[in-house]
């Protein structure tokens, strides 16, 4: 193990845009306008309104743990700690896989977004995908602050986009700008507010759910955040009102400019000439709309891809602290404090998956679509573990006022409403490939959780482990 720690130099503005642009993808700026042709405005209004309820509490109970417990592997470390070490095992390597595949393909497809451009072709798809790799590799090899700087600013270019957006939508709808003023009828036409039934609800309330992933990394900053007490708590909650603010502000700014039934929403393409951003720029008289939101996106690819390098290497390091893991990458560098050999090896890895995608990228996408739903685990552990350590301060006699800096709101009955909705997404994602008889959609939804078990069973049978003892944890606050 290191005698070295790593240093804690993020800064609560830092935290709190990692949680706010770790919740806002592409998918935002490019299917938005597919959400609200499936279920009319009302039912994605609806459906972003419950995830986010469900993102408040998730993140509450988040906030609870990593405030109390800044450790670097987050949920991993407080299922280790907390509830089981072969859980803890799991959980750590199936996000590192999770991880690693999401920030390959980011880094795959910033090549193709930014061919948009003419003058991008004097590179090759693949030469543009390694100079994006090599670029954060760079902010991942120095200091952790670099890391936050550029996650922060990354993060802000995507949250300015959306508040101009939202602001000009609504001087666009209030005829202040475009020449022409919208209602509400579009909320009101044909069968709007609510479109395609049950069904069509359920398959938007499945997209917004798994839309939101990627908000848990923030736990991830508490081992490198200056004041985790202080930051996480408000960064936790700040996620909740600017996440309703940007998704269902962009979708109300939509759904008044563009009725549900123009088929420039389906946008099947993915193009970014038919995003639902563009489109209204466009009407606004704003010439250059394709390019504002192509930049936009590409800084969305870069700094996901960027967010997930972090977060994997940190995931090595905690793993390799548990003994879950070769201890190498526990190693930390004198000069940057940073775990040095974890974000070398991730990045080898990162790179070898990058030139075999530009050449079997349906391979990768298989793969990563297979263990994409898998953050419903990754989610719901963050709530056992809050459960788990609430009984043990209890059993053990133990002030919860000084045990707990940061008490999440709505317990436990808010928490209560983060499961129920973990299971309606997990039993819907696997309902849809049911009612459409989809045979291999049932395996493919069967077979992540099949793997996870038999790993599980596996570690723990080599390593003899058990259930966390709540009697007899360790409550106390070091990391």
């Amino acid at each position: 193990m290191s005698n070295l720690k790593m240093e804690r130099s993020l800064k609560t503005r830092h935290v709190s845009m990692i949680a706010i642009g770790g919740a806002i993808g592409t998918g935002l700026f490019v299917a938005t306008g597919g959400v609200i042709s499936q279920a009319g405005p009302g039912g994605a209004i609806l459906a972003y309104v419950i995830i986010g309820i469900m993102l408040y509490f998730l993140m509450n109970a988040v906030g609870e743990l990593s405030s109390a417990y800044p450790l670097s592997g987050a949920f991993s470390a407080f299922a280790t700690r907390f509830i089981h070490p072969s859980f803890g095992f799991v959980l750590g390597w199936l996000y590192i896989a999770i991880c690693i595949l999401v920030a390959s393909v980011d880094i795959v497809v910033t090549a193709n977004v930014i061919s948009f451009w003419e003058w991008s072709r004097f590179l090759t798809p693949l030469e543009w995908s390694i100079t994006f790799f090599i670029l954060i590799f760079l902010l991942n090899m120095f200091t952790v602050r670099a890391y936050g700087e550029a996650e922060y600013w990354l993060s802000f270019i995507k949250v300015f986009m959306i508040i101009v957006f939202v602001i000009l939508g609504i001087l666009m709808i209030f005829g202040i700008l475009g020449g022409h003023t919208y209602g509400i009828e579009n909320f009101t036409y044909k069968e709007a507010p609510f479109v395609g039934g049950i069904s069509g609800f359920v398959g938007v309330l499945l997209i917004a759910g798994f839309s939101v992933g990627g908000t848990e990394q923030v736990a991830i900053t508490a081992g490198e955040s200056e004041d985790p007490a202080k930051s996480m708590p408000k960064a936790v909650n700040q996620v909740f009102w600017r996440i309703l603010l940007f998704y269902i502000g962009s979708i109300i700014v939509i759904s008044a400019i563009l009725p549900y039934t123009d088929p420039l929403l389906l946008n099947e393409s993915g193009s970014v000439l038919q995003s639902p951003f563009t489109i209204v720029f466009n009407r606004i008289g704003i010439s250059f709309a394709a390019s504002v939101i192509n930049a936009v996106i590409l800084t969305s690819l870069l700094s996901a891809a960027n967010s997930m390098l972090y977060t994997t290497s940190r995931l090595f390091y905690s793993l390799a602290e548990n003994g879950q893991a070769p201890k190498v990458l526990a190693k930390i560098n004198k000069k940057t404090r940073a775990p040095l050999v974890s974000v070398i090896v991730t990045c080898v890895v990162i790179l070898g998956i990058v030139v075999f995608a530009n050449y079997k990228d349906s391979a990768v996408l298989y793969i990563l679509n297979l263990l994409g739903a898998l953050v419903l685990i990754i989610w719901f552990s963050n709530i056992w573990a809050m459960f788990r350590v609430r009984k043990a301060i209890k059993l053990q006699g133990e002030n919860i006022d000084e045990i707990l800096p940061y008490k999440a709101k709505g317990y436990p009955y808010g928490q209560y409403v983060v499961i129920a909705i973990l299971l309606f997404l997990f039993i819907g994602s696997g309902a849809v490939n049911i009612i459409d008889y989809n045979p291999r959609g049932i395996v493919n939804h069967i077979l992540p959780y099949g793997i996870l078990i038999v790993v599980f069973l596996i570690h723990k049978w080599i390593t003899k482990s058990k259930l966390v003892d709540l009697n007899t944890v360790d409550l106390s606050q070091k990391d």
